[in-house]
């Protein structure tokens, strides 16, 4: 019984961030605000979301202590990807206004909060933004994106061998070509079926492949093969987008939100993917979700999705109009699994019922669930 368990709003104001989860946190790296400053150069900034208090908290910035130090934090940016290996986030790509895309591969420390740029070898990736990543193993694949020198969308899978940090392309046929696709492993959230990842509509399956969607066409790729392979039509199927989220749970693929440029339209819908029987269906959770929006973040914690920040048509346009934009700085809880403590908790909430009997740490708890965050900034227009 899915059910969206919590709003709140007040928390970092970001679009096209990126976002790993790591025990009971997550760490959400830059991003984009209206309004901000993205042509000085100055350190990207760390949010940190504790999901049992439900608060936010900024990190201070790194000490970097001289100019070679510096170069090894990276400068604010979006459009950049953000992934975990063991307690390490490696973040690549992205771009700013001023110094354009990147390509450094950066490193941070978890467990000290430290910056630190590895050391790598082989065929480095050009520079880009909008593309997606994910981890296999101890492989980091990364896969399409707006390339800067190149000035087109690229349609490469790159590979990073995190144990011995050399990069290289992999030789394969694409069919595919998208900018702010996703690749999302099934790995890290479903162990017991050993999944892989998914391109465009952030899906994934089998150990070894990728499945991407776009405008509702389907490419699988063998990572052991090298291999665009053909797949079975699916009869229902949602509308083809971009910029939208995908995660896995229990066995099978979700989608959620994002923007389709033909329809002009943004999506607060949720799909979920069963790829034994290769088929969709719309799934309707339970509680008030989030507006239609793109290129917000979402995470998985446990049985819970925490999605937050994305960007929206303004109230007053509809929801149409790829350029008048609001950012967000909300966040919400989706609950695969509500248990009947969070359901009780609920009811209370809907119902303002008297609460000066209950346990000191229900008391809490309603408090944590109903009360805003305050690190947010002024709202603007965007054109994301």
């Amino acid at each position: 019984m899915l059910r969206w368990t919590v709003h709140l709003e007040g928390g970092p104001r970001r679009v096209n961030h990126a976002a790993v989860a790591v025990g009971h946190k997550v760490y959400s790296f830059g991003g984009y605000c209206s309004g901000e400053d993205y042509e000085t150069l100055r350190q990207i900034d760390v949010h940190v979301f504790n999901t049992v208090s439900l608060r936010w908290t900024k990190l201070p910035p790194v000490r970097t202590g001289g100019r070679e130090h510096a170069r090894e934090v990276p400068y604010m940016r979006y459009g950049h990807t953000a992934v975990l290996v063991e307690e390490t986030v490696l973040i690549w790509g992205g771009r700013n206004d001023t110094e354009g895309a990147c390509n450094v591969l950066y490193a941070f420390d978890v467990s000290q909060h430290r910056w630190f740029t590895p050391k790598i070898s082989g065929t480095v990736p050009g520079a880009r933004d909008g593309h997606s990543a994910c981890v296999l193993g101890k492989a980091m694949y990364i896969f399409g994106g707006y390339e800067q020198l190149a000035d087109c969308f690229s349609n490469e899978i790159h590979k990073l061998d995190t144990s011995s940090m050399c990069w290289s392309l992999v030789s394969a046929r694409v069919s595919v070509i998208r900018s702010e696709t996703s690749l999302v492993s099934y790995q890290q959230v479903c162990a017991c079926i050993m999944t892989s990842s998914l391109c465009c509509s952030r899906a994934s399956w089998d150990i070894r492949q990728w499945l991407c969607v776009r405008e509702c066409v389907f490419k699988i790729f063998d990572t052991e093969t090298n291999c665009w392979l053909n797949t079975p039509s699916a009869q229902l199927l949602p509308e083809g987008r971009r910029s939208h989220s995908a995660f896995a749970y229990n066995g099978e693929l979700y989608i959620f939100g994002g923007y389709n440029a033909r329809l002009d339209r943004h999506f607060n819908d949720l799909w979920k993917f069963n790829p034994e029987a290769f088929s969709w269906k719309k799934v309707e959770p339970k509680g008030k979700g989030p507006c239609p929006r793109r290129r917000q973040c979402c995470c998985m914690v446990g049985d819970r999705i925490i999605l937050f920040g994305g960007t929206s048509p303004c109230p007053e346009q509809g929801m149409g109009d790829e350029f008048n934009l609001m950012d967000h700085s909300d966040l919400y809880l989706l609950d695969f699994s509500p248990n009947l403590k969070t359901l009780c908790k609920l009811a209370v909430i809907q119902y303002s019922l008297e609460q000066s009997g209950l346990p000191h740490d229900i008391r809490w708890e309603l408090n944590a669930m109903t009360t805003n965050s305050n690190i947010s900034r002024p709202i603007f227009s965007s054109h994301g």
